[in-house]
């Protein structure tokens, strides 16, 4: 079930405009066509966007008359982040076992 959530959350974040948008709603709630603006797209085009994001968790919609308010929900990329800091870790590791090498490297070199 996380693994699905992940690849659902990562697909919806491969999207350059996708995140783009996200970080505009960091900075407060929009209409779908204050967050078409910028990427100079239609509405629709916005549309499938945010539902991207809405089906992935991203965001959360309400209705205020015709018009669609969204703001984040950061939920699903604090599950993504717990799961990139186990790989932060191995990598840590890794970097710093090449470091050694090197430093013993340059010592015999001396």
């Amino acid at each position: 079930m996380v693994e699905e959530r992940l690849d659902i959350t990562f697909r919806a974040l491969a999207d350059p405009t996708r995140r783009g948008m996200l970080a505009s709603l960091a900075l407060g709630e929009k209409s779908i066509g204050e967050l078409a603006e910028p990427f100079a797209m239609s509405f629709a085009g916005a549309s499938k966007h945010v539902k991207v994001l809405e089906d992935a968790g991203l965001i959360a919609r309400r209705k205020v008359g015709r018009t669609h308010l969204i703001t984040i929900d950061a939920r699903p990329l604090e599950e993504a982040e717990r799961w990139m800091c186990r790989w932060e870790k191995f990598w840590n590791n890794r970097l710093d076992r090449l470091e050694a090498l090197i430093e013993r490297d340059k010592d015999k070199g001396k």
